[in-house]
């Protein structure tokens, strides 16, 4: 079988000189950064294009579908971003009705404005003991299913940035029993079904639509990922076609031989990379349980390549209480940077490219930490102890309108204090995991006001707003 980066590789090494784009030329001795501009090109003879592909990369990607046990796969170079809006709106008609998991990333939420589509959110519970946002479960489903009989699609994300897995077929026989779609959200689960350690992948339990980011898990360069679709639920022109409308028309062949690499790793060094990395992992996750203070923490279904380590209700030995910022700041001072911190946890991301080395230094940081901590329960007596309050929670708020209806109304800036009760024509996140805490066309309240402004207190960035400390609302208050 022939390989893009070896094949680009033979290329770049040739007299083959280029009238043709990029401007770069592969001229090496142009620029002075190090950069691969020797295997960058565009569509030329024998490299087949990503939008019309008939050769080389329909190989590929048919190879990458058989590695994935996907019937279908689709090279994705502008991210998941570009898979979840393509699978969205090909699977629904404009302004239609969707089923959706309210922790879902931004870009659903992009594609239901795009598409003027009427979400129904499903809740995900919360565990007060974990601070995490739990499954779904498949009685959430059903319930919500038999409520709006005009659902076209269903999206969930599985599993969450915090590694949280549900019963992917279990919903997906529910979801097909009313002839619709199952959209997974599977970025972060592309190692899935490598490892026996790991969950089965969604494309082996029933999902129709499943989108995975290699970058986020994978040995892949970022950006780079892949769609899946799979069974009779789905019109797989439509969202070919918004694949071709959303996809860059120069998809990057570096990022395309990345995907390539890795879906060729996956199947050919399978055993010998993923075994290393989970004899690793094992380790660390077992020293780490054997902490005093610090939690090692997970639920019932849980992808175990995210180590989340909360601090709740604990303070250090100077009587600081502590949350996730500070606890990642801490960590940083050993030169450990976290993919995210919560109000009171950190999650370290894990992947086949760990050294023993990176494990190491990760645990003995981890119980230096934790040989300098308290743990006790805050008292009302302690100035920070409403941080134990503060969370990833997901706050209901009333869908007033939907984002399409809001962002066609005029609107005016009001300071956060002033919000509660108004139309927010806006977006606000925290990012990461860049799930909404408000969507346009939901009614403020002031529960989430003061989460808001306690994120804020705590030096978590707060992103979607127009004008800092404002919040864009609709004109007239109702």
């Amino acid at each position: 079988m022939e390989y893009l980066y070896e094949k680009l590789t033979a290329y770049g090494n040739s007299d083959y000189y280029a009238f043709h784009m990029p401007g770069h030329k592969r001229n090496m001795e142009l620029m002075r950064a190090r950069l691969p501009y020797n295997i960058d090109i565009t569509e030329i003879d024998g490299f087949d294009d990503l939008h019309h592909a008939e050769e080389l990369l329909k190989e590929l990607q048919e190879n990458a579908a058989r590695v994935f046990h996907a019937e279908e796969t689709h090279y994705l170079v502008n991210g998941s971003t570009v898979g979840l809006l393509s699978a969205v709106m090909g699977c629904t008609e404009r302004g239609g009705r969707i089923l959706m998991a309210r922790n879902c990333h931004k870009s659903v939420y992009n594609a239901v404005y795009m598409n003027e589509l009427r979400p129904v959110y499903i809740y995900p519970e919360f565990s007060e003991e974990t601070d995490l946002n739990a499954e779904i479960h498949v009685d959430q489903v059903k319930k919500l299913l038999e409520e709006y009989e005009d659902i076209q699609a269903v999206v969930i994300v599985s599993p969450t940035y915090e590694g949280v897995v549900s019963d992917i077929e279990a919903i997906a026989e529910i979801v097909h029993e009313y002839k619709i779609p199952l959209i997974v959200d599977e970025a972060h689960g592309a190692h899935f079904g490598f490892h026996s350690y790991f969950p089965q992948n969604a494309n082996t339990r029933g999902a129709d639509v499943v989108i995975h980011s290699l970058h986020k898990t994978l040995p892949s360069l970022t950006q780079t990922a892949l769609l899946h679709i799979n069974g009779r639920y789905v019109d797989r022109e439509r969202i070919r076609n918004y694949l071709h409308m959303l996809q860059s028309s120069s998809p990057s062949y570096i990022l395309m031989a990345s995907i390539d690499e890795c879906v060729r790793a996956m199947d050919e060094r399978r055993e010998e990379i993923m075994d290393t990395y989970v004899e690793r992992l094992q380790q660390a996750r077992e020293r780490l349980k054997q902490l005093k203070n610090i939690k090692l923490i997970e639920t019932e279904h849980f992808d175990r390549s995210k180590i989340v380590l909360s601090v709740k209700n604990l303070k250090n030995t100077d009587g600081e209480v502590l949350n996730g910022k500070r606890f990642q700041e801490m960590l940083r001072s050993y030169h450990l940077e976290m993919e995210m911190a919560s109000g009171s946890y950190v999650i370290a991301m894990t992947g086949p490219g760990d050294t023993q080395e990176g494990m190491d230094r990760l645990v003995q940081a981890v119980m230096e930490i934790d040989k300098n901590i308290l743990c006790e329960e805050l008292s009302g007596n302690d100035e920070d102890h409403t941080i134990k309050n503060i969370s990833y929670e997901i706050v209901p708020l009333e869908q007033a309108y939907s984002s399409f209806e809001a962002g066609r109304m005029e609107g005016e800036s009001v300071k956060w204090n002033e919000a509660s009760g108004r139309i927010s024509l806006e977006y606000v996140y925290l990012y990461p995991p860049g799930i909404p805490m408000i969507v346009p066309g939901e009614r403020i309240t002031s529960t989430i006001v003061q989460k808001m402004v306690k994120y804020k207190e705590m030096g978590f960035s707060i992103e979607g707003l127009s004008q800092e400390n404002c919040l864009l609302v609709a004109g007239n208050p109702e």
